[in-house]
C-alpha cells in the first residue's frame, strides 16, 4: 500500500483509540522505506509522543518487569518504558520496531500486550495506538518467522514505495531539489534493494535523505562529493547522482523563468527534470516567503507559463502536478492555472 494511504490509516487508527475501535497495526517492508518515519510523521501532527520498543534487543523479563515480594506474595515492577498517562501523556503511540527480530521467547511475552492492552497489572493507557514494524524474511535482515498468534494480534499492511508520495515528502521536508529531479529522471532508482546480493549501501528512501545531506556538506568539494553519495546509496547510484548533478551547470536561468522572461527549455531531458524540480522549490519559497500574496502568485504564475512550453506536455504535468501537492488549492486561484489546464486537457483526459 502507498505511504500516503498508509499514513491516513495510521492516522485513523490513532484517533480511533478514542472510540474504543483501536486495531494493533503491522507494518511490514524491506529496510529504509520509511516504515518508522510514518509513525513518527502522525505523532508529530498530533502533537504526541512515541514510545519506540525495540523488542529485538530484549530478554523476555524486560517486557514483564522484575519480581519483587511483597509480604506473602510475588508482584511485578512496571518497566518504566511502558506508556504511563502521567509520564507520558493520556495519549500516543506505542511503536515496536524491528519486532520481526525479536526472539520467539521475547515476542511471546509480548502477546497479552498486543491484543488486550494490558500485561499483569499494566494497561495501556486508553488514548494510546499500537503499532509494530518489521522486515519479511526475505529482505536479508535478522528476522524470525512471526508466530500465528502474535500475527493474528494484528491487522497487517505491506509499505509500498511511491516516487510521487516520496516526492511530496521530499518538498515538504527540504529535500535539495536536485536529488528530487534526479529521481524524477530516474525513478526506478527510488528504491533498489536486491537481497541476493546484499548490499552495504544502496538507493532507498533513506538512503536518499543521507545523499540529501551530504550535498549539503561536500556539495562544494568535488573531491569528496562523488565518494560520500556513493557511501549513502551505493556505487552505481551514487555516480549517476553525482553526474547529474555536474551537468546542472547547463541549466537555464531560473531567476529570468521567475521573472516572466521568455527562457527556452532545455534539448536534455534530465536537465528538464531538475528545472520543473528547482521550479516546484521557488514556488514553494515564494508562497512561505512573499511579502503579499500578489507576489507569490506571480512567481507562481510565471512558473505555470513556462510549464506550458515543455517539448513533451507530460513534464509540464508532472511540474504543476508536483506543485499543487506542495503548496495545496492555492495554485487555482492563480489566473495562469485555467490556461494551462486547457492547454492540456487532451492530455489528462488521455491519462484517465
Amino acid at each position: 500500500m502507498r505511504p500516503a494511504q498508509l499514513l491516513t490509516i495510521l492516522e485513523q487508527e490513532f484517533l480511533s483509540t478514542h472510540s474504543g475501535h483501536h486495531t494493533p497495526v503491522m507494518l511490514w517492508g524491506p529496510p529504509g522505506v520509511g516504515k518508522s518515519q510514518m509513525v513518527a510523521q502522525v505523532a508529530a501532527k498530533h502533537s504526541v509522543p512515541v514510545v519506540d520498543i525495540r523488542l529485538s534487543q530484549m530478554e523476555p523479563s524486560d517486557l514483564r518487569g522484575i519480581p519483587f515480594r511483597s509480604d506473602e506474595f510475588v508482584e511485578w515492577a512496571i518497566p518504566a518504558m511502558l506508556p504511563d498517562s502521567k509520564k507520558h501523556g493520556s495519549s500516543g503511540i506505542l511503536f515496536m520496531d524491528e519486532i520481526t527480530s525479536a526472539p520467539p521467547s521475547v515476542s511471546a511475552a509480548a502477546y497479552q500486550l498486543i491484543l488486550d492492552r494490558k500485561l499483569g497489572e499494566y494497561r495501556v493507557p486508553d488514548g494510546w495506538a499500537i503499532v509494530a514494524a518489521g522486515n519479511r524474511q526475505g529482505d536479508r535482515g535478522v528476522t524470525y518467522s512471526m508466530p500465528s498468534p502474535l500475527a493474528n494480534r494484528f491487522s497487517h499492511f505491506e509499505v509500498d514505495v511511491n516516487l510521487d508520495d516520496w516526492v511530496s515528502w521530499a518538498y515538504a521536508n527540504g529535500i535539495d531539489e536536485r536529488i528530487i529531479g534526479f529521481l524524477r529522471f530516474r525513478p526506478e532508482l527510488l528504491f533498489d534493494f536486491d537481497p541476493a546480493h546484499n548490499p552495504v549501501a544502496f538507493p532507498s528512501p533513506r538512503s536518499w535523505e543521507f545523499a540529501h545531506r551530504a550535498l549539503q556538506k561536500f556539495g562544494d568539494n568535488s573531491g569528496l562529493l562523488l565518494g560520500t553519495l556513493q557511501a549513502c546509496v551505493g556505487p552505481a547510484a551514487g555516480i549517476e547522482l553525482s553526474a547529474f548533478v555536474e551537468n546542472l551547470d547547463k541549466m537555464p536561468d531560473l531567476d529570468a523563468i521567475v521573472r516572466g522572461e521568455k527562457v527556452s527549455v532545455p534539448d536534455e531531458v534530465d536537465l528538464q527534470y531538475a528545472v520543473a524540480s528547482a521550479l516546484v522549490g521557488r514556488a514553494i519559497k515564494s508562497k512561505n516567503n512573499a511579502g503579499s500574496s500578489d507576489t507569490a502568485n506571480s512567481t507562481i504564475g510565471n512558473i505555470l507559463d513556462f510549464a506550458g512550453t515543455f517539448p513533451q506536455r507530460e513534464m509540464g504535468v508532472m511540474l504543476v502536478s508536483d506543485m499543487h501537492r506542495a503548496i495545496g488549492q492555492d495554485l487555482f486561484s492563480v489566473p495562469q492555472f485555467s490556461v494551462w489546464a486547457k492547454s492540456i486537457a487532451d492530455v489528462m483526459l488521455y491519462q484517465q
